[in-house]
């Protein structure tokens, strides 16, 4: 592909947005990958004049449990048309008082408590330990947060996302250790997705749109409608997020650290990497180090 075709920012939306209004010359990409099919037709177009791809991480029409997301085919889909950059939208249950629902929260953190998800690209003869100290990107985060600020909407900027499996939400067992151990929401999908993300080489950060109370507050359980209900107002406002930040991404010319995150990462010899039967499912992330 041309270095003039590609598209550097990326949408993906979790429940509740599976498209973007506004968006013009639309085409829409059906790409097959080395970890198969994404969860749906990648969108590309242009917002204020910016290309832009968006992709519904349950497929449109809601259709994937979030562990039967294709998280790897999502992210090397996402790769291979050259997006730098991604905004990821999740909805969430609030783990604090003071994170209530219809706010947008900006986490910082990660606690990963999922157990069958495939959470990497590499294996099968090729070693990669990526870091994940900070598993979003800062700079992004940054320009998240004016965005949000410039809009008007209630956030908090900072926190840990908890990802747990689902589909069903947390016990009340469940959700009051989470909340004791001072995780701010819980989700189901912002793990591997931010993984895998980071071994691709993208900058990668999340909204979290709070819906619920968890499980934790007695009185105000969540249920699947009164999610559905928040999620509606939480859409609204994230259409209006992405039409402000599309510039911003646009004009963001840091060379951030994220998309050198391989470079010293490999833990395989170079000729072993290069023989691997794997190689070529990863080429698309290891030729700009292999292939000189």
């Amino acid at each position: 592909m041309s270095k003039d075709n590609f598209v550097k920012i990326a949408f993906i939306g979790g429940s509740g947005l599976y498209e973007i209004e506004g968006i013009e010359d639309i085409i829409e990409k059906d790409i097959d990958t080395p970890f198969g099919k994404p969860s749906d037709k990648i969108t590309v177009g242009n917002i204020n004049g910016v290309k832009c791809a968006f992709l519904p991480r349950h497929g449109r029409g809601h259709l994937y449990l979030p562990s039967e997301i294709n998280q790897r085919a999502n992210m090397w889909a996402l790769k291979s048309i050259g997006v730098e950059q991604i905004i990821s939208f999740t909805a969430c249950g609030s783990l604090k008082e003071n994170f209530k629902p219809k706010d947008f929260v900006i986490p910082d953190q990660i606690f990963d408590r999922t157990k069958n998800r495939i959470n990497t690209f590499f294996g099968d003869g090729i070693v990669v330990h990526i870091p994940m100290v900070y598993p979003f990107c800062g700079h992004l985060r940054d320009i998240i947060h004016k965005s949000v600020g410039e809009i008007g909407l209630n956030h908090h900027f900072g926190g840990t996302y908890v990802c747990i499996d689902g589909p069903q939400f947390s016990t009340k067992a469940e959700s009051l250790v989470n909340k004791g151990l001072g995780f701010s929401v819980v989700g189901m999908t912002a793990v591997p997705e931010a993984k895998l993300a980071r071994e691709a080489e993208m900058c990668y950060a999340n909204i979290s749109l709070v819906t619920d109370f968890d499980a934790w507050k007695e009185g105000e359980e969540v249920t699947n409608d009164k999610v559905v209900e928040t999620v509606k107002s939480n859409i609204v406002n994230s259409k209006k997020i992405i039409k402000d930040i599309v510039l911003k991404l646009a004009d963001n010319k840091e060379d951030c650290p994220c998309r050198h995150s391989l470079e010293t990462s490999i833990m395989t010899a170079g000729d072993r990497v290069c023989s691997s039967p794997h190689y070529k499912k990863v080429a698309l992330f290891l030729d700009k180090y292999f292939k000189k």
